[in-house]
C-alpha cells in the first residue's frame, strides 16, 4: 500500500472538520487514512493552529540534530579515553 504523506497544515484542516462534528469513517475514507491514523494525528496535532504544528516539527528537527551532535560527542570522548588508556 502507497504511503501518503501529508503536511501539517492538511493534517490539521482534517482535525477541524472531524471537529466540526464529521463521522471519523466517513474522514478516513475521503482523505485515504485510517482511522487509527487519524485519532494519532489528533493526539500530536489536536488543537493546534498551522504556525504551532511548524513550530513543533522545526523544534523536533532541531532537537534531533542535538542528540545527534551529543552523540558524536560522546563517541569522541570515548575513543580518546579508550586511546589514553593504553599503555605504550
Amino acid at each position: 500500500m502507497k504511503q501518503k504523506r501529508f503536511t501539517e497544515e492538511q493534517i490539521i484542516v482534517v482535525l477541524r472538520e472531524h471537529e466540526a462534528g464529521a463521522k471519523t469513517a466517513d474522514l478516513a475514507r475521503k482523505h485515504g487514512i485510517s482511522e487509527a491514523t487519524l485519532y494519532n494525528w489528533k493526539a500530536k496535532y489536536g488543537g493546534m493552529d498551522v504556525s504551532d504544528a511548524k513550530r513543533l516539527r522545526s523544534l523536533e528537527d532541531e532537537n534531533r540534530k542535538l542528540k545527534k551532535l551529543l552523540a558524536e560527542s560522546i563517541l569522541d570522548q570515548a575513543a580518546l579515553k579508550e586511546l589514553l588508556s593504553k599503555k605504550w
